[in-house]
C-alpha cells in the first residue's frame, strides 16, 4: 500500500487531515495499480532550505509524491510528518490552510500533479479505533 495524507478545507474555514492510503488492485501481470488519474500538469519541484512560508492554503487540488526530505504539517487537527515515498492529496484550497517545516537535512523533492477538476483519486482513510489507533497527529501507535 502507497501512504496518502489527505488535507481539505472543513467547514469551519480551517485545513484538516486523514492518514490512508492509495487504492490499488491487482494488476495483470501480478502487480499493484491505481486507476488511471486525470491531471492537467505535472512539475517536479526541489527546496534546499526550509521557506518558512506559514499558514497558507494550496493553490490548486493535487497529489504531491514524496521523493526525498521529511516534513512536518501542521493543520487544524494537529500535525503529521511526511516521508519520502508518501503521496499528499490536498484539497485545501481555501480557509487558513497548513504550514509544513522541513526537519532534517535533505532537500524536498517531489513531483505535483495538479488534478483535472472532476478527477477521482483512488484514496481510502485508514481511520482506526483502539488497539493500533491512530492518532490525531497521523502517527500509528
Amino acid at each position: 500500500m502507497i501512504r496518502c495524507v489527505r488535507l481539505w478545507t472543513g467547514a469551519d474555514g480551517k485545513s484538516h487531515f486523514e492518514d490512508g492510503v492509495v487504492e490499488l488492485a491487482r494488476g495483470a501481470r501480478g502487480d499493484a495499480l491505481s486507476a488511471k488519474l486525470r491531471i492537467d500538469a505535472a512539475s517536479f519541484h526541489e527546496t534546499d532550505a526550509d521557506p518558512k512560508l506559514g499558514w497558507h492554503p494550496d493553490a490548486a487540488r493535487q497529489l504531491v509524491m514524496s521523493l526525498s526530505g521529511t516534513l512536518r504539517f501542521e493543520t487544524a487537527d494537529g500535525s503529521f510528518t511526511l516521508r519520502p515515498g508518501d503521496v499528499l492529496f490536498t484539497e485545501d484550497t481555501g480557509g487558513t490552510g497548513h504550514n509544513w517545516t522541513m526537519t532534517d537535512e535533505a532537500p524536498w523533492r517531489r513531483l505535483y500533479t495538479v488534478l483535472e477538476p472532476d478527477a477521482e483519486v483512488p484514496f481510502r482513510s485508514e481511520r482506526r479505533r483502539a488497539g493500533g489507533a491512530t492518532t490525531m497527529q497521523g502517527e500509528t501507535r
